[in-house]
């Protein structure tokens, strides 16, 4: 019988050889994954020297198959956490990533800080962004929307898992009709689907088991900032701030694009890696 420090060993050697990134983190999550243990705990470094049990290990080799097959980390996991706080995510919802944080940052910053507000976040999926805003912001009602069964599963999971109050929309952001059914707001956010036809063609092998709704924005990858300034921008009050997260290359066209909505002062932000992230600007 081998010890979990040993199997680790060997799962961290595996990854390693097949090319996949954070193979030790990788290891770790997917052992804390089959012993049920957070593996940043105590608990799970008194394990490591124990020897295995048939069962975990079993398990813990049936998910490093999976991971070697492209599963994604996060969906195998089944949790991930985003600004601080813990989501359920798994098939059928795009997973939260560090380069959105930008969103809610700049979000937060910008925010108006003397009354209760109401936020609308669109193509809501697990409930991310949203959620990260309530804790942030002095909030009198926050909604999330979003179109997919399987996503709303997920942000009704994550609304109860932080205690959260936001309310889960079901609607189709490019109908109008969607839009006549949310109050006003003070703010709007979205992270639409903004990858292009030819990004489709591309995708690492992880971002394949993701939804493809929540990646395809059209041919120029557009089609959804163009929808939402349409539907969306009647439903911000005077003075009301919108923000999006956008795709690499694409600040120039969506500031455009919101300019010739009527809005001001628009910006792009940065990501911690450099790329701009995020556009925001003011309704007149």
């Amino acid at each position: 019988m081998s010890s979990y420090a040993a199997l680790l060993e060997k799962a961290v050697r595996g990854f390693e050889q097949a090319g996949v990134e954070d193979a030790a983190l990788n290891a770790r999550e997917l052992m804390g994954r089959a012993l049920g243990c957070d593996c940043r705990g105590f608990e799970f470094k008194k394990l490591l020297g124990s020897e295995a049990e048939n069962g975990v290990q079993d398990e813990f080799e049936r998910l490093c198959r999976r991971r070697l097959n492209g599963e994604p980390l996060q969906y195998l996991v089944g949790e991930w956490e985003f600004y601080g706080l813990p989501f359920k995510v798994g098939e059928g919802v795009l997973i939260p990533r560090q380069d959105t944080e930008t969103l809610v940052d700049v979000v937060i910053k910008k925010a108006p800080k003397d009354k209760a507000l109401t936020v609308i976040d669109l193509c809501s999926g697990s409930g991310c962004i949203p959620i990260a805003l309530e804790k942030h912001l002095n909030c009198e009602r926050v909604l999330g929307v979003e179109l997919s069964d399987e996503a709303i599963g997920y942000m009704k999971q994550n609304i109860k898992l932080n205690g959260s109050s936001l309310e889960a929309v079901k609607g189709d952001v490019t109908d109008e009709k969607t839009a006549e059914r949310l109050p006003f707001a003070d703010i709007i956010t979205a992270n639409p689907p903004y990858l292009t036809g030819e990004d489709m063609k591309v995708l690492q092998k992880e971002v394949t088991f993701e939804p493809g709704t929540a990646l395809f924005g059209g041919e120029d990858g557009l089609d959804f900032y163009r929808q939402i300034l349409i539907n969306f921008k009647g439903r911000l009050v005077q003075g009301g701030l919108m923000a999006f997260e956008i795709g690499i290359g694409q600040e120039d066209e969506v500031m455009t694009m919101m300019i010739r909505h009527g809005f001001e002062n628009v910006r792009a932000y940065k990501d911690a890696c450099g790329v701009f992230r995020c556009i925001a600007g003011y309704k007149k």
